[in-house]
């Protein structure tokens, strides 16, 4: 409980910002018009606490709890990653083979680029593959939605552009939700499965992330405990939500921050060598090295030394933004959600104060307080010269020293 609320009132907007400028979550929460937030914290390897604050929408009454339901956006793409490295373990799919020989519904568009160097698996997860289409923006509630063909051509009714390789396969870092497009062609090439059963049945399943669903739009029986999305203005979304077809990029994903704490709780037993995971250790490895700048497949993933080896990724879809960040070899880590378009700058606040409650960067509360210390004695010191200096010194009626003649 006590961290909790050391949580609750360390908010920070930088990691170096002194113990006195700590803020209040609900204060913060306020200040950017988020209307609800939802956490779940990783210790020991398991959830140690989940806690939702706030409102499903603005001037409802509905409470945010941990089983409230929120569009975690991108963060569904390190689960993708996830059942696309089990297929390779399984030996359906090879991580450096040109994709095209297993395509079989639609292929990527041919140019100069793609005959001189192919698109592969490691690459598409790495986000290395030279594709366009970084994201994608939704469809109001009754529009037309389209298939997976017109989304990876960019025909109507897709809102996206065509999804093709403009730049040298395996030369640059681009971010590419389009590349996970064609991840998710590929899945179901291979299995012959739409890619949300394909993830209920390797994922979603096996690690008890009952909560959560790719399916889209969002089953009737979920939408009760989903949160509305707003804009950073605090108006809501009208009619609530988007809707996302492209699952691969993980936009259709809807789940809560315990569902994803327990496929990082998964990755990370993986990553150890303990437990029964999904992954062989040495394939959640290859997921967890960094292939080109900080991207390994599916998650980028950071050291700061130590033990402070991390993995993280965030997620925005409109009217919601979210965050995952795990520190395997420490077994800690979180998850925080919200639905508001200004919510990565309160999540960002929200990560400071349980990084430095965790351990997972340096408390500088002590060294502030020596610091504060020193200055007041310093100062007091003087002060106290000063006033001895006063009362042993000439005073102006008589002749000092000096004087003296």
């Amino acid at each position: 409980m006590q961290r909790i609320e050391r949580v609750e009132a360390g908010l920070r907007e930088r990691l170096a910002d002194p113990p006195w400028k700590t803020m209040d979550l609900t204060d913060r929460m306020a200040y950017y018009a988020v209307p609800g937030l939802s956490i779940a914290v990783i210790d020991d390897g398991r959830v140690a606490w989940a806690k939702g604050y706030g409102l499903l929408e603005t001037g409802g009454s509905r409470a945010v709890t941990p089983e409230t339901l929120f569009q975690p956006g991108s963060i569904g793409k390190p689960m993708v990653a996830l059942a696309t490295l089990q297929l390779v373990e399984s030996g359906l799919l090879d991580l450096d083979q040109d994709i095209s020989q297993q395509l079989t519904s639609w292929q990527i568009p041919e140019n100069p680029f793609t005959a001189t160097r192919k698109v592969t698996l490691r690459r598409l997860l790495s986000h290395s593959a030279g594709v366009t289409v970084g994201g994608f923006v939704g469809y109001r509630q009754g529009a037309p939605l389209p298939d997976l063909q017109q989304v990876l051509d960019g025909m109507p009714p897709a809102n996206s552009p065509p999804i093709v390789v403009d730049l040298m396969p395996g030369t640059q870092e681009r971010y590419s939700g389009g590349g996970y497009m064609i991840v998710q062609q590929l899945l179901e090439d291979v299995t012959g499965q739409p890619l949300p059963e394909l993830m209920q049945q390797l994922v979603l399943d096996p690690l008890g992330m009952d909560a959560s669903t790719f399916i889209w739009p969002l089953p009737e029986e979920m939408r009760p405990a989903a949160a509305r999305g707003h804009r950073a203005s605090g108006a809501a979304i009208p009619g609530g939500w988007h809707i996302y077809p492209e699952a691969g990029a993980g936009a259709s994903l809807w789940s809560t921050p315990t569902d994803v704490a327990r496929f990082a709780i998964d990755l990370t037993n993986s990553y150890n060598g303990e437990g029964d995971s999904l992954l062989s250790h040495a394939m959640s490895m290859e997921m967890l090295t960094p292939l080109i700048n900080d991207r390994g497949l599916g998650l980028l993933v950071y050291d700061d030394g130590a033990d402070r080896f991390y993995f993280m990724h965030p997620g925005a879809n409109d009217g919601y933004k979210s965050v995952l960040v795990v520190y395997p070899e420490r077994r800690q880590g979180v998850v925080i959600m919200t639905n508001s378009d200004a919510g990565d700058q309160l999540w960002r606040e929200v990560l400071n104060s349980v990084s430095v409650e965790y351990g997972w960067t340096r408390d500088r509360t002590w060294l502030y307080a020596g610091i504060l210390a020193g200055i007041i004695a310093v100062a007091l010191g003087v002060l106290t010269r000063y006033r001895r200096g006063s009362k042993s010194g000439p005073r102006p009626e008589e002749p000092s020293e000096l004087d003296a003649g």
